[in-house]
């Protein structure tokens, strides 16, 4: 057998003990108690010489007992500074944690993200993450919902930041994709832009948490929201009908996937309004061709297409009629003028004072 020479095998032993000594590191707990301050399990300093073990630990220790009187913004400030010099250390993840949960106790909603945002972004196997995720998620919501956070030392209120709040929900999303947190971020993004009325924003968000987690229990809701907010873009029969025909498609999805849902009664609503104006506006264009074209080719072709839109409707009755006068007048007779026939509304009198 062929042995190594010595140089190589003990460079080949001091990595291997390198190894064992992240190895460990990794697996050693930070731990906090009154009495001693901080300490690693096992008596292991990850990262560091024994020197600068020492003051990083010394900055850690000033830090937490700066917290333990209350003063948030030396403990802040000293933890800031072991993040900052010890970065690859296993005090960094807990000094940045620490930092963000007193950011948040001042209401300084925007720092306590970045710092979370800290731990998870160079620190993603930390053993808080559920936890922090969860805290940049209540973060987000609070500030969608209006909450302001403070300035200039704590001692004014900020400003409304839904947009800065749509920004972390979607930080939430690159961060935990596959958690339960990614598409209640995702209809919060959603709700936000509906806010701002950034209407297609909107649109895109609930079109992502319908492709992206179809199995989730916001499924409907995203399918029923969708809906309603094209059903908002909809400016009436005289238009083009392409956001009625998403709205259209979407209600009922949302009826054949979710027969059982809660809001069933709500989708019929909103499905009849809208296949009522899809047969409306093949109405106005059958109307048209009928009385200022005399083209009735075009106009049985919207009339039918206005009776298989929404078939059962009071618009296909009136359609059907049409299509009798279409075929009388065809044939040269008479018929009645545009508004007048069987079937149509009669405009309200109106009566003038003087």
């Amino acid at each position: 057998m062929r042995l190594l020479p010595a140089r190589p095998l003990a460079i080949l032993v001091l990595l291997f003990s390198v190894l064992g000594l992240l190895v460990a590191a990794a697996r050693a707990d930070l731990v906090w108690s009154k009495e001693s301050g901080w300490r690693l399990e096992n008596g292991v300093l990850a990262g560091l010489t024994e020197a600068d073990g020492r003051k990083a630990l010394d900055l850690m220790n000033s830090a937490r007992s700066a917290e333990e009187k209350g003063s948030n913004h030396s403990a802040i400030k000293g933890y800031a500074n072991v993040a900052r010099r010890y970065p690859n250390s296993i005090y960094a993840p807990e000094a940045l944690y620490r930092s963000a949960k007193l950011r948040l106790a001042g209401k300084d909603y925007t720092r306590a993200f970045e710092d979370f945002q800290g731990v998870i972004g160079r620190y993603p196997n930390t053993k808080r993450f559920n936890e922090i995720i969860g805290e940049q998620y209540n973060i987000a919501r609070a500030l969608l919902n209006g909450a302001r956070g403070r300035m200039f030392f704590g001692l004014l209120p900020g400003f409304v930041a839904r947009e800065r709040a749509i920004g972390y929900f979607e930080t939430i999303i690159v961060n935990a994709p596959y958690s339960d947190y990614a598409p209640l971020s995702l209809m919060n993004v959603a709700i936000g832009h509906q806010k701002l009325g950034n209407t297609e924003d909107a649109i895109d968000a609930l079109d992502r948490m319908i492709n992206n987690y179809p199995q989730n229990l916001l499924a409907p809701d995203a399918y029923l929201k969708m809906a309603q907010i094209d059903a908002t873009l909809v400016d009436g029969p005289y238009y083009d009908q392409a956001a009625t025909k998403e709205s259209i498609t979407y209600y009922t999805d949302f009826m054949l996937l979710f027969p059982g849902d809660n809001n069933i009664a709500v989708a019929e609503k909103g499905l009849d309004q809208m296949k009522t104006m899809m047969a409306e506006s093949k109405m106005k264009m059958a109307d048209f061709y009928f009385y200022k074209r005399n083209n009735f080719t075009a106009a049985r072709v919207f009339y039918n297409e206005a009776i298989t839109t929404y078939p059962d409707s009071a618009v296909a009755k009136r359609a059907k009629l049409r299509l009798a006068d279409v075929e009388a007048k065809a044939a040269g007779k008479k018929v009645p003028a545009e508004g007048k026939g069987e079937g149509d509304t009669p405009k309200k009198k109106r009566f003038l004072f003087f």
